[in-house]
């Protein structure tokens, strides 16, 4: 019996997970649009901005190093690494986290 209540436990985890990671997914990406990332790294790219594509495939090198994505999150807020872009600047720490994870998992 404790067998059976532990895979019926199982089952309902993995199945909240298999709903819950797609939503998060999206609400990054929402959160892509609502911050007007994709007015630069849209599909019509602004002056030197890489596309969201491209951010993705850069940012695929901070999979799963929370560590690494926070060091990159906190340059690029400070203006470090590509110049003063306000819109980067203007990016609460909490949405900033999640648009670089949403980005190192693949931003899909």
């Amino acid at each position: 019996m404790r067998h059976a209540l532990h895979s019926r436990t199982f089952c309902a985890s993995t199945l909240l997970l298999a709903v819950a990671w797609p939503l998060a997914a999206n609400a990054s990406a929402q959160l892509a649009v609502d911050h007007g990332c994709y007015n630069c790294h849209g599909a019509n790219l602004r002056d030197e901005a890489p596309s969201m594509e491209r951010l993705a495939q850069k940012l695929s090198k901070y999979k799963g190093d929370p560590a690494a994505q926070q060091k990159f999150v906190d340059k690029y807020r400070a203006g470090e690494m590509f110049g003063h872009i306000d819109a980067h600047e203007r990016l609460s720490l909490e949405s900033a986290t999640a648009l670089v994870r949403w980005l190192a998992e693949g931003g899909k």
